[in-house]
């Protein structure tokens, strides 16, 4: 069992930026991918951005390219999401999910965090 949390998430406004992170109860990440995943009310849930922790290689929504960068600290066993230039539509509850490498599905999932954007 892979336990999640994420953290970091708030109000913000229009333009701002927020820093979230996702911490974990395993020593490493290492064979896993780390994903953001956020859900907005009355919406499907979207992916925001993948990393594979041993390589470093990124993925993101488009609605977020340019905008938002997935990073992670080895030495934490954090991986985080750097979110700027927020607009209104980015808020949603945010969730990281964990799964290996090799993988297509998602078993593991923090509890969210809420982000909300004022314009």
């Amino acid at each position: 069992q892979v336990q999640l949390v994420e953290s970091g998430g708030g109000l913000v406004q229009a333009g701002g930026s927020l820093r979230l992170s996702c911490t974990t109860s395993r020593r490493t990440f290492s064979s896993y991918a780390i994903g953001w995943f956020r859900q907005a009310p009355g919406k499907e849930r979207e992916s925001v951005a993948v990393i594979a922790w041993d390589t470093g290689a990124t993925s993101y929504g488009d609605s977020v390219k340019g905008r938002f960068t997935i990073s992670r600290d080895n030495a934490k066993n954090t991986v985080y999401l750097q979110m700027n230039s927020l607009k209104p539509e980015d808020t949603a509850v945010y969730y990281c999910a964990v799964r290996l490498i090799a993988a297509r599905e998602y078993p593991y999932w923090g509890r969210g965090t809420q982000v909300t954007v004022s314009s």
